[in-house]
């Protein structure tokens, strides 16, 4: 694979061959744009940019729910050397806010959106009192009722180290950070992903990833395109509507390449085990891309098996890691190799301690699947707090050098500043762990829950409270938070539950219960929500959720499932039992314990089981020990116990 100079050469090029674009709007809704056919398009609107007076290194902030026009959208942006921004719609408050908080960093920008976007973009800021925003809102847009058809633009030459679009990262909602792309640093990662993939140009593509995203954008538009591959882009709505589609098309079309994250696969499975997929035919698919979020081992097997019948071959799954300030790539498996993983004790992650290995079916066991090396013009490396290398197998920071790394944040020193180490390496924020040469991830360290001096990952809870009926990966939010008031890390639970909150006792119940008796953790609180805060592209904003919590956001709900005060009517008529009950509910939180209940089945963690049996010793000197709640384990038969 040749690696074009700039950008602009990878559409000249393009447009010479016989390949088209497939947009799927819906089961018979679709159009084909020819590569030939996609120039004609980007020039044209290039004519409406530059008749407006946008110049090189303008920014076109592209918001658009149509694929076709946001594909024609960048490409007239990129030959015009003006400055693409994606930004996804949305339909939360939140995605407008983020929409207007891009638009007032940006110099010299110009909105591309349809007509009834703008007019609900307009009332939300008048609502809203942005008198910047609703200024812009009138002057700098441009909508379909602009566009005109009958002049073209006149492409113009760029400087390959100038930046080719801004990348807006995930989880900036409320402070966005732009990531500056140059012409280099994508021509870079595009070849790499292209021969680290082994793409090829007779490759056919399918992917329902949005093109705001970067392994959509990049990795399924640009890159696929660089190559000469047919593709096809699936609406992302449409997918979520009808996940079935998506592979009911990769038959139809005999994709060779897809791609989903995490969430993609179980969203399909649920309905897949209801309905199936009829006679699809699977065995074109080379490869499946992995990444984008977490990958639970679990459920790679649970599709891989699911679609075996239909031809799908084990080693079409292919984990790979990437971020956006990397342009998407950084590393991959073999092709055609089967995917692997690690299994190890969850408490050894510590950074700068070494990994130590664990059966699967060991309480403490936790899975990792590694995502295979480096691709080109890449390095990968590990280093400790303090930015120093450590060997392979000890867990760390994982950071990044190359010809993809982003020279910097737009107009952001501060942050810009803290991304990069003393010598100019990319610090991820991902932690991980070289393993027999494969890059493993095994969490954010931001992440990080510390409890007890023990190191946990949200991930890895969230994965625990799913197998509960309901619960559903996406539906459930872990995070840690620090308390001044206790002086340690709270383990807080957000869950997805739009009843009423008495209906959420059993739920909260039921989540700490399974917390307690998968990880040994005490989850603080258990707290429901009405909507679960998300990038873009589907990653969850805890960051978000911790916010609110700390601003007192969700004191009246917390205040509302707090235990009953213990009194006489609520407790057990035995007097002894009554005194064991009281002191529970003194350290078991919110959680409110029966006189018949398990305590080691209600959530609470063994030092919260100590400090109970401490109360009780403390009134009943040398009559009970930790040990005897194996034999007693209810207050009833504790309580009947201490009488003997």
């Amino acid at each position: 694979m040749k690696l074009y100079e700039c950008m602009p050469h990878i559409l000249t090029d393009a447009r010479t061959r016989d390949r088209e674009i497939r947009f799927i709007d819906g089961d018979k809704d679709e159009s084909v744009l020819t590569f030939a056919g996609l120039w004609d398009r980007a020039v044209t609107l290039l004519g409406t940019f530059q008749a407006r007076g946008m110049e090189p290194g303008d920014e076109l902030v592209i918001f658009t729910r149509s694929n076709q026009d946001f594909v024609t959208a960048f490409w007239a942006a990129i030959i015009g050397g003006i400055v693409p921004v994606p930004v996804a719609v949305g339909i939360s408050d939140e995605h407008r806010l983020k929409l207007f908080r891009i638009l007032r960093q940006l110099e010299r920008g110009t909105l591309l959106t349809e007509s009834d976007l703008l007019e609900r973009l307009k009332s939300f800021a008048h609502e809203q009192e942005i008198s910047d925003i609703s200024d812009k809102l009138q002057d700098n847009v441009v909508t379909e009722n602009d566009i005109a058809d009958d002049v073209a633009g006149t492409p113009v030459e760029v400087d390959p180290a100038k930046t080719a679009f801004i990348q807006y990262s995930s989880g900036s909602t409320s402070d966005p950070k732009g990531v500056c792309l140059s012409h280099n640093n994508l021509t870079a990662n595009i070849r790499a992903i292209i021969e680290g993939a082994d793409w090829r140009d007779d490759d056919q593509s399918l992917s329902w990833m949005p093109l705001t995203h970067d392994m959509g954008l990049i990795g399924y538009h640009l890159s696929v395109l660089a190559v000469g591959m047919n593709h096809a882009v699936m609406d992302t709505n449409l997918f979520v509507r009808r996940p079935l589609l998506w592979m009911q098309k990769a038959s139809e079309l005999k994709a060779s390449q897809l791609c989903s994250p995490n969430f993609g696969y179980k969203h399909f499975l649920k309905l897949f085990e209801r309905k199936g997929l009829g006679d699809a035919d699977l065995s074109a698919v080379k490869l499946i891309l992995n990444g984008a979020e977490p990958i639970s081992w679990d459920l790679c097997e649970a599709f891989l098996a699911a679609l075996e019948p239909h031809g799908l071959k084990r080693t079409t799954m292919f984990p790979v890691y990437g971020l956006a300030e990397a342009t998407v790539g950084v590393t991959v498996p073999v092709p055609g190799s089967e995917y692997s993983r690690i299994v190890v004790d969850r408490h050894s992650l510590k950074v700068g301690s070494a990994y130590v290995e664990k059966a699967p079916d060991d309480p403490d066991a936790v899975s990792f699947v590694k995502v295979g090396r480096p691709i080109r013009d890449c390095a990968v490396r590990i280093a400790d707090d303090d930015d120093q290398i450590v060997a392979d197998g000890i867990v760390g920071h994982i950071q990044i050098s190359g010809a993809s790394v982003t020279k910097g944040l737009y107009n952001d020193n501060e942050a810009e500043i803290a991304l990069f180490t003393d010598d100019d390496w990319l610090r991820s924020g991902d932690i991980g762990v070289i393993v027999d040469g494969d890059l493993v991830i095994t969490g954010r360290s931001k992440d990080l829950i510390i409890v007890n001096g023990q190191n946990y990952y949200p991930h890895d809870i969230e994965e625990i409270i799913a197998q509960l009926d309901g619960l559903d990966l996406g539906k459930v939010v872990v995070s840690g938070v620090s308390s001044s008031a206790s002086q340690t890390e709270e383990l807080l639970v957000f869950v997805l539950f739009r009843k009423d909150v008495d209906s959420f006792r059993e739920v909260a119940d039921e989540v700490r219960a399974a917390v307690g008796e998968h990880a040994g953790l005490e989850v603080d609180h258990v707290i429901p929500v009405g909507r679960i805060p998300k990038t873009t592209s589907g990653k969850v904003q805890r960051a978000h959720l911790a916010r609110d919590y700390r601003q007192g956001e969700f004191d009246d709900v917390i205040a509302q499932l707090a235990p009953i005060p213990a009194d006489a009517d609520s407790l057990d008529e035995d007097p002894l039992v009554r005194e064991i009950e009281a002191i529970c509910r003194e350290f078991s939180k919110e959680r409110v314990i029966g006189p018949d209940d398990n305590l080691f089945e209600v959530g609470l963690s063994s030092l919260t089981l100590t400090e109970i049996i401490l109360a009780v010793d403390e009134k009943h000197p040398g009559k009970v020990d930790i040990s005897d709640l194996f034999d007693y384990p209810t207050i009833r038969e504790l309580a009947k116990f201490m009488r003997r």
